[in-house]
């Protein structure tokens, strides 16, 4: 088809009419602007190659063209969600970007032409509709903007530096750190619906306190040197992403612990390292999912999902763990599947049997199953105690 460029322009704007307000909806559901945000790059990169490339070097573009172009318009798009740090999940970003790809396809080789009969003689020009179209996107996106501006949570940015805290986080927010950002004496979060990214946490009686908060985004956060736990979560529900807690202060201190939170939807911890705890991640009484992680030299457990928790603990790596690697515990019930457990090694400073080396670790009234996972160089592999049971799936 020979497309004018008016035609390009009007028949790009009507084909991202269903992904733009796909996008709002999303991102008021979900309470983040990334849906938006992705939807603006996308059609600005194909309005931008429409009217300096495609309208120069293609005065006729034929149908099999739309799949290298989609593909290039796809590439120059995640750059520019790249380049501006948009944070988009990138499956949920291509999903968007194929279907809006595909509604645009269909628009342009069946709908328009059936809802205007000149559509291919006109070289994809709408007539007065593309006026109208061309004049109302631009009031629209404003309208839209200020709807997202007065109900998302604010943007709050933390600049370069250290910051003294306790900082207190007790409404709705995404706090994003510029790099080098840092907070001295904790963070704590009182509130739903906030997000922490970029951010490191030097000392604290717990670095980071979650306490009665749904819906709480930890993304890229690393907490040194807090006086107990690194991550301290009660009856919450998290999402913990790519952090890292080291140095802790006291012998008895945690990485990340998750409690009391079984009445709220799983937790996600996921791509976090945890070096030198008491124990590396541990649940008590909560619903998780614990996914990529990397435990180091704990001097009790490596992971442990106790009192009455359900878990599934998925390809992580413990290393050097004194007396028990993975641990389910207290009736909870746990899936632990194609985790690489290495040198789990006695707790010399007992005699407790349980606590001799043990890989994979099933106990009072437990139940776990076990699958595909790596145990190289432990004092024992599997060991189950006071009615615990391990089960090969």
């Amino acid at each position: 088809m020979s497309y004018t460029l008016r035609g390009r322009l009007e028949s790009r704007l009507a084909a991202a009419l269903l992904p733009f307000l796909v996008a709002c909806v999303a991102s008021i559901a979900l309470s983040l602007w990334w849906p938006l945000e992705l939807a603006g790059v996308m059609i600005a990169v194909g309005l931008a190659l429409d009217a300096i490339l495609y309208h120069r070097l293609l005065p006729y573009q034929p149908g099999w063209a739309a799949v290298p172009l989609g593909l290039a318009e796809l590439g120059v798009t995640m750059a520019l969600v790249r380049l501006l740090g948009i944070e988009a999940p990138l499956e949920p970003a291509l999903w968007f970007f194929a279907g809006s790809w595909l509604v645009a396809q269909v628009l342009a080789h069946a709908g328009l032409p059936l809802l205007r009969l000149t559509y291919a003689e006109d070289g994809g020009e709408l007539g007065r509709s593309g006026l109208t179209l061309a004049a109302a996107a631009p009031l629209a996106l404003a309208g839209v903007l200020g709807i997202a501006w007065l109900t998302l949570p604010p943007v709050v940015r933390l600049p370069a530096g250290t910051h003294e805290g306790p900082l207190i986080l007790d409404k709705p927010q995404r706090l994003v750190g510029e790099d080098g950002a840092i907070v001295r004496g904790g963070i704590v979060i009182r509130s739903d619906d906030v997000s922490v990214r970029n951010v490191t946490v030097l000392g604290g009686e717990n670095g980071i306190d979650v306490d009665f908060a749904d819906d709480i985004v930890l993304d890229g956060v690393r907490v040194l040197g807090s006086t107990m736990d690194g991550i301290h979560v009660r009856r919450s529900h998290v999402t913990i992403r790519d952090c890292a807690v080291a140095s802790l202060a006291s012998e008895y201190g945690q990485g990340i612990d998750i409690s009391f939170s079984f009445d709220r939807d799983p937790s996600l911890i996921e791509n976090c390292e945890i070096d030198g705890a008491w124990e590396g991640i541990v649940s008590h009484s909560s619903r998780l999912r614990l996914e990529d992680n990397t435990v180091r030299a704990t001097t009790s457990r490596g992971i442990a999902v106790t009192e009455m928790s359900m878990g599934s603990v998925e390809s992580n790596t413990v290393e050097s763990a004194r007396g028990v690697g993975i641990f389910c515990g207290d009736y909870s019930m746990c899936e632990i599947e194609r985790n690489a457990v290495t040198g789990t090694r006695p707790d010399p400073t007992t005699h407790d049997a349980m606590r001799d080396g043990y890989a994979i670790q099933s106990h009072f009234y437990a139940h776990a199953e076990i699958e595909g996972n790596r145990l190289t160089d432990n004092t024992h592999d599997h060991g189950s105690f006071a009615e615990g049971r391990l089960e090969q799936k």
